[in-house]
């Protein structure tokens, strides 16, 4: 057992942190749970609502830790909230769960840990975290690989991952259920959060950007500038969609090659034109230093890897990524990830300039 530590648990009320805080205190530590208040408005998708807060809670109660709830409402809306709404009027695609991480998880939360006195913030997270013999750390892949979450926490740095535990990214997703039911924990059989978590089922996105920016109606117009069908919102379109552009049937299957809300235009091409042997990626952070040569890169929180060679570029947080086989272009703003085997050794955001 490692020695004892003072641990801040972020408890989502779902059950991978509920069992993180378990383990935390069958291990012995002095764990106290936190929710953190992120999201003002109505809320129906997980980790934002009100009986999240009151299950976090319950399982805290039943653990036997105290429990309490920080409010970054406005830190939320600054860095998550209003970059979303300013990436669609741009018509890029956000990606608000690694923004969430990013400044609320693992530095607000780090910061608020710091002046409380704590060693360690801990999260449910499927990851893990590895050391090398130099005493570097990584995120590594969780044992998981249907629930693994490093995508999304490609952004830690040396400082972070020295005081950040993962305690269920060693467990399956039916151990750490089983794990809660054992311990007869309420929130066992609580259902996973899949969903940006300030979008409403019943609400939706375009209802919620549409009381923060003007939609703009568009033209679909093919590789030739002529016009194949409209779109209702530029804003609501992404790179590779192929639904909800009023195209005429029949026709071979076009995909959105490029979004422009400025000229409320929307081009359209083959599955072919999607291909791209390159891929720009901005602010990139590395995790240990800077990276070049043979990575797999992660584009989605799911999807395939892909085997790529890094190239730094003359601009600064800069590389481009020449695939080893063509793949489909990554819609601007979309994080990419940068590993070495299953350890993250960087990434960012997916740029333009294809």
């Amino acid at each position: 057992m490692t020695a004892p530590e003072r641990v801040l648990v972020a408890m989502s009320g779902g059950v991978d942190s509920s069992v993180a805080a378990a383990l935390l205190v069958a291990a012995g530590h002095d764990v106290v749970g936190v929710t953190l208040k992120l999201w003002g408005g109505e809320s129906d998708t997980g980790c934002c609502s009100v009986s999240d807060v009151d299950d976090a809670r319950r399982v805290a109660d039943q653990l036997g830790i105290d429990h309490h709830v920080f409010n970054f409402g406005d830190d939320f809306t600054a860095h998550v909230v209003e970059p979303y709404v300013a990436d669609h009027a741009a018509g890029r695609t956000p990606n608000p769960c690694v923004e969430c991480n990013r400044h609320l998880k693992f530095d607000r939360l780090m910061r608020r840990a710091d002046a409380l006195g704590f060693t360690a913030v801990a999260t449910g997270h499927h990851a893990r975290i590895s050391v090398g013999v130099d005493g570097t750390r990584r995120v590594s892949r969780g044992a998981d690989r249907a629930k693994d979450q490093s995508y999304v926490l490609h952004m830690l740095d040396q400082p972070t991952l020295a005081r950040t535990r993962f305690p269920v990214g060693h467990l399956t997703k039916d151990r750490v259920r089983a794990e809660a039911a054992r311990l007869g924990l309420r929130t066992a059989a609580k259902a996973d959060s899949q969903d940006v978590c300030f979008i409403t089922r019943s609400d939706g996105r375009a209802s919620f950007l549409s009381r923060r920016l003007p939609l703009t109606p568009g033209r679909v117009v093919d590789g030739a500038g002529t016009e194949v069908g409209r779109v209702d919102a530029v804003e609501l379109v992404t790179i590779g969609q192929r639904k909800g552009l009023g195209l005429a049937g029949g026709s071979e299957p076009r995909f959105v090659l490029r979004a422009d809300p400025g000229a409320a235009e929307v081009v359209v091409g083959t599955a072919d034109d999607l291909l791209v042997d390159r891929q720009p990626v901005q602010d990139v952070a590395w995790v240990a230093g800077p990276v070049e040569g043979a990575v797999l890169v992660q584009t989605s929180a799911h999807g395939p890897a892909g085997a790529a060679t890094v190239e730094p570029t003359a601009e600064a947080g800069t590389v481009v990524l020449r695939w080893h086989e063509r793949r489909r272009r990554v819609a601007d703003g979309q994080s990419v990830v940068l590993y070495a085997g299953d350890d993250v050794v960087g990434g960012g955001t997916a740029g333009s300039g294809q």
